[in-house]
Parts: structure tokens; sequence; C-alpha cells
């Protein structure tokens, strides 16, 4: 999840050039935009957006802004989901999806420390996704974890804390389990059930996040399967929710789906 005050400094400071218009920001706590956002910008009421008649909402700030108020941001507008966690949820993504169809707007999803998602995207659209996991590692500070995982201990240097799919793991670390659900939407044949999600306490790493992707392709003559693994070291501030590179790569996202038109439907940018 990018920092949502990085995002308004640079809309502000770039937006023009850019020809983009930042015409509204809404915090859960109005108090936390005072001194950063102008006020004239400050937007009390979710629910009165259609006032600034905005093109795009991007969501930075947790899954259960998409559960509670997604559908209604598509009436409106196209949508940029900076918490995917939020779709693992059957319900919501089914109302996103309604939403859209109904009104011809877009849910557009960050990427976000998602490395290589477009060679998953083809390589599941050709049928030859046979497994796909997702390990995201990094120091137990940098967890916002709910559920019975909020009561979870380090049992030594490393320690598993989740592993199993990625359904399972989204409402227990909303905030934790972007990456892996992007992974799920990359690839639709595995989903959010087949999809496996691992997540890892740390102890050294005090300063950035690793996210590792293995994925299985089909075999080939030999028996032996086409496989893939990344690695990726994202640093970080301690105890940050989000790698520094995670930001950057949301911008791109943002700036990416602006260039698109709308069409229905739940799509990775």
């Amino acid at each position: 999840m990018a920092s949502r005050q990085s995002l308004v400094s640079r809309l502000l400071a770039q937006g023009s050039e850019l020809g983009l218009e930042l015409v509204f920001v809404w915090n859960r706590d109005p108090g936390r935009m005072a001194g950063s956002v102008p006020p004239a910008l400050q937007l009390r009421d979710l629910t009165a957006l259609e006032e600034r008649h905005p093109d795009l909402v991007v969501e930075v700030a947790h899954p259960k802004i998409i559960h509670e108020s997604g559908a209604q941001i598509l009436h409106h507008a196209n949508l940029l989901v900076g918490s995917p966690s939020a779709l693992a949820d059957q319900t919501t993504e089914q109302q996103l999806l309604e939403a859209s169809k109904r009104w011809g707007h877009t849910v557009f999803v960050a990427r976000g420390a998602l490395w290589g998602s477009e060679d998953i995207s083809r390589l599941d659209a050709a049928g030859g996704l046979q497994s796909l996991r997702v390990t995201m590692a990094t120091h137990p500070d940098g967890f916002r974890l709910e559920g019975p995982l909020a009561a979870a201990h380090s049992s030594g240097p490393r320690t598993v804390l989740y592993e199993g799919p990625v359904r399972g793991l989204c409402p227990l670390a909303p905030r934790n389990s972007n990456t892996m659900a992007a992974a799920a939407l990359a690839a639709p044949s595995l989903g959010f059930d087949r999809v496996i999600g691992v997540l890892v306490a740390d102890l050294s790493l005090t300063d950035m996040h690793v996210v590792d992707v293995e994925l299985l392709g089909p075999p080939g003559p030999s028996g032996r399967s086409f496989a893939v693994h990344t690695h990726r070291e994202n640093p970080a501030q301690p105890g940050a929710v989000t790698g520094s590179a995670t930001v950057t790569a949301f911008w791109h996202s943002l700036l990416g789906c602006c260039q698109l038109s709308s069409r229905p439907g739940i799509h990775l940018c």
C-alpha cells in the first residue's frame, strides 16, 4: 500500500505537467489531513465525492474502504485499488464486478511489490500455470496482523506465521498480503484459493521486505517442469508496512491506468 502523503505531495508537485489534477483527499481521520492537504482539497464525507467530479479515485487507505465504499465509488469514477487484499472477500469482488459492469467504470488493481505479474498472467492465460507460491518476509515490527495471527509470536530468528491459500491470509494480514492478492488476480485459473501465500517473521530483516515468487509451468519433453523463482529485496524503514520500491511502483500504476480507457472488469496495472 502506497503512502497517501507521498502521493498527495507528488500530485501537487507534478500533476499539472502530467495532465493530472488532484480534486480531493479523504481520510478516515480528517485530523490527519491538517497541515499536509490544502483545505480546499479536503473531503469530509466520502459519499459526497460526486461533487468533485473525479475521473479516477485512488485508494491507499485500508481494505475496509473497498469493502464499504468500492461499489459506490464505481458509480462515479474508475477505481484504483491499492489494497488488493480486499478482493479476497468474494462478496466484495462480486459487488465491484457488478458495479463496474453497471456503470461502465474500471477496477484497476496496483501490482505493487509483485514482480513479473505480466509473465504470470501470460502463462496462466495459456493454460500452463501449475502452481504459484508467494513468500513475504520481514521483521515482525513490519506486520499489522489481525485475528489469530495478532497473537502469533516468533519462535526463533525466522518464523513462518502462515502458509496456505491466499484467501485465508488476507483477512488476517490485510496490509501485509497485498502482493499475494495481486498474484491471485494475475493468475485467475488458480485464484485466491490455489495461490499459496507464506508470511515469515525474520528478525534479521530490520530494513527490508523480501518477496519470493515461485511458479511451476508445464512439463517439457524430459518430464522436467518449467520453473521460475524471483527474489526481490525491497528497502524499507524499520517497522514500515510498505517498502520504498513499492511506493514507486504504485506511482507508475497510477500513471498507467490514467492513460487507459474505461472498460468493465478488474484489471492489474
